[in-house]
């Protein structure tokens, strides 16, 4: 199958602003960063909205054009600021949709959202792939949270877990020609890792993953070899930066062309000083506090962003 040049980095990103945000208890067992807050889901909602308009803000002071869509009243979307998991955009025109392990996400799957892109904002949208279908069997993959996408080299990096399974993730690549690098993750613990963007991140030239987290040597050594095979200098995280969501960071383009690199103050915070020159080497770092959305809900920075690598309609 011939598929469209793809870049690794998006202009474009989806945010979706809460209107009734809070720890989900329905992703609660599988999600071990999540819940860890005593306030108030009215007190949650507050701060969540601050904290989103705060990125928003800060990536488009550094050129990235954020296009925000609020969540509706009902159903009761707790997690609905989180769109890449169950939405990715990609290059030829093809929007995939994806099955959501809790009940209460799948009704985030907003096709209205879609059709806002393609009618009034320009995208062309060539194709809808649904793999919602999945649920029904009880196998789950929830989008750019359960792959890591390396969009040029067509490979799809996944840790095993009961949101990210086989059976969904073989469509997706069969579907949308991807190869499968799919491996187990568990954290100091030896829980496995719910997501497999809470520890790793491919950008252009750089790619930064806690490989500790994976549990066997082989899978390990195939990852990384992978990852430089592709041409990737490899960033290693520890487990109390993998905690901090270091591993939850989104590199994208700026206007200028510029590569700008997203992430949590949390995440900025636990890097090393070398790290943090190394990655501000290669691209404009772009922090935002969003603290109260981390210790909530259990995702970051990258989990609240879609990229939308939609072409454009020629005006």
């Amino acid at each position: 199958m011939t598929t469209h040049p793809e870049s690794q980095l998006a202009n474009s990103v989806l945010m979706i602003r809460p209107v009734r945000f809070e720890s989900n208890p329905e992703t609660a067992a599988s999600n071990r960063f999540q819940g860890k807050t005593a306030a108030a889901p009215e007190e949650q909602h507050r701060a969540a909205l601050q904290q989103f308009e705060d990125l928003a803000a800060a990536l488009r002071a550094n050129g990235i054009d954020v296009i925000i869509v609020d969540d509706t009243l009902e159903p009761h979307t707790p997690d609905s600021i989180f769109p890449n998991n169950w939405v990715s955009f990609h290059a030829d025109g093809r929007v995939v949709l994806y099955p959501m392990e809790a009940e209460n996400r799948r009704t985030e799957r907003r096709m209205d959202i879609v059709e806002h892109l393609d009618a009034q904002l320009g995208f062309q949208v060539s194709e809808i792939v649904d793999l919602s279908h999945h649920e029904s069997r009880g196998h789950y993959l929830e989008g750019t949270g359960s792959m890591v996408l390396d969009r040029v080299n067509r490979v799809a990096y996944a840790c095993l877990s009961s949101r990210t399974q086989l059976d969904a993730l073989g469509e997706f690549a069969q579907r949308m020609d991807y190869n499968v690098v799919a491996f187990d993750a568990v954290d100091r613990d030896g829980v496995p890792i719910y997501h497999t963007n809470v520890l790793m991140n491919i950008g252009e030239e750089i790619a930064v993953i806690c490989d500790a987290a994976i549990a066997r040597d082989d899978q390990k050594q195939a990852v990384l070899e992978r990852l430089r095979s592709t041409g990737h200098e490899v960033v290693s995280l520890d487990f109390a930066q993998l905690e901090a969501f270091a591993g939850n960071m989104l590199e994208l383009r700026g206007a200028d062309g510029e590569r700008v690199l997203a992430m949590s103050q949390q995440a900025y915070d636990s890097l090393h000083d070398e790290q943090r020159a190394l990655l501000g080497d290669n691209a404009r770092i772009v922090t935002a506090d969003i603290g109260d959305i981390e210790s909530s809900a259990g995702g970051s920075v990258r989990c609240m962003l879609a990229e939308v690598h939609l072409p454009r309609a020629e005006s």
